[in-house]
């Protein structure tokens, strides 16, 4: 084994590094403000709304995506009856259920397209018939950073009067099909993660963007405990607040998210082309803001799937099966969730692997990871 298949780990996170930033740090320290939307959160917040939505709506930062996910669902939804649902897909992170679950709702889970890996729109409009007025919020998951279709968002939420919340949190340097941001000028809350592990690269932190000025301010004040006036809470609220200095990491980010989101996309060509035995997600968008590259085993490689991850990290080259178990398998969920059919969900989960991506991955590298893949199959097969 060469040492290039002895040193490609699943993730290299790559946020700025804080001993290059000495003065924008003490810089904080002399203003004194180190939280409560200070100037470099605004600064983060109206970069981003420039460079990646366009300058459309507007953003409000948070502490992380899952605080922001139980923000805007909370807004979303309002005051309203107990007993009511959050659609959405079951192949997706524990936090979008649990958003909704703190939020007051109980998930009910859709199935997805076999082809996308996102939320069936039949499937989701069988679940809108049969539960009706019920249903609070859907909360579409863009899966692995794929663009969806946002315009039919948009419509449930005109015609249903449901609340509609994106959890775009791979998405963060996705470019929709008009090459625009992901989720530029949409009037719900779209959340996107800058997570260390993402290519929108942190420690820890989150972004909503929206269309609608009016639920930003709405969202600012709830993530401040409710604060629309000064330390008087008129409505819900929590602390979700970002830090200054993860929000200097952010803007030092930012001048290299263009370079970043094309040079993973260039490796996901790569392992596209290097391995044709495997199903690769049919994406939206003119990029996709990768964070690693997932992929089917052939059908009826399920049973094989733990031998095959196994076998390719004793190569050492790191792989995961996300989002394997889906969330309706999972005990908590089973317990306190409500499910449609989940065929292809099902059989999408059985048979996802997840291979390494970085920002300074070479394509030598993906070649060398795509090898041992094809050899651990022949092997296995």
């Amino acid at each position: 084994m060469s040492d290039i298949e002895r040193r490609i780990p699943f993730l290299r996170p790559r946020p700025a590094r804080l001993s290059g930033l000495l003065a924008e740090l003490e810089a904080i320290e002399a203003a004194g403000w180190y939280s409560n939307f200070g100037p470099l959160n605004r600064r983060l917040e109206s970069a981003l709304t420039e460079r990646v939505w366009g300058g459309q709506g507007g953003a409000v930062t948070c502490a992380n995506a899952t605080l922001g996910l139980m923000l805007a669902i909370r807004e979303a939804v309002g005051p309203g009856p107990a007993g009511r649902f959050a659609l959405m897909p079951s192949f997706t992170f524990a936090a979008t259920a649990h958003a909704t679950a703190w939020a007051g709702l109980t998930p009910l889970f859709c199935d997805i397209e076999e082809a996308t890996w996102v939320a069936a729109p039949d499937a989701e409009d069988e679940l809108l018939a049969r539960y009706g007025e019920r249903i609070a919020c859907i909360v579409p998951y863009a899966c692995f950073g794929t663009a969806i279709d946002l315009d039919r968002y948009a419509r449930l939420a005109r015609e249903r009067s449901v609340g509609v919340v994106v959890d775009a949190a791979a998405s963060l340097g996705t470019l929709d099909d008009a090459g625009r941001g992901f989720g530029a000028g949409f009037p719900g809350a779209v959340v996107l993660s800058m997570h260390a592990t993402k290519l929108f690269a942190t420690a820890e932190g989150g972004i909503i963007h929206s269309g609608d000025r009016g639920r930003l301010d709405r969202l600012r004040a709830m993530s401040d405990f409710g604060f629309e006036t000064a330390r008087v809470a008129t409505m819900p609220g929590l602390n979700a607040k970002l830090s200054e200095v993860i929000a200097l990491l952010g803007l030092a980010k930012l001048d290299d998210l263009d370079r970043i989101a094309t040079h993973r996309e260039g490796l996901a060509s790569t392992y596209r082309a290097l391995l044709p035995e495997l199903c690769f997600q049919q994406v939206r968008g003119t990029r996709v803001a990768y964070q690693f590259m997932p992929t089917l085993l052939p059908r009826g490689w399920g049973p094989r799937r733990d031998s095959v991850i196994t076998s390719i990290e004793a190569a050492g080259i790191g792989c995961r099966r996300y989002f394997s178990p889906h969330l309706w398998e999972q005990p908590w969920f089973a317990a306190n969730a409500v499910a449609g059919d989940l065929g292809v969900t099902d059989d999408i989960a059985s048979r996802v692997i997840s291979l390494p991506m970085a920002d300074d991955m070479t394509h030598e590298e993906v070649a060398a990871v795509c090898e041992v893949v094809r050899a651990v199959m022949r092997r296995l097969g």
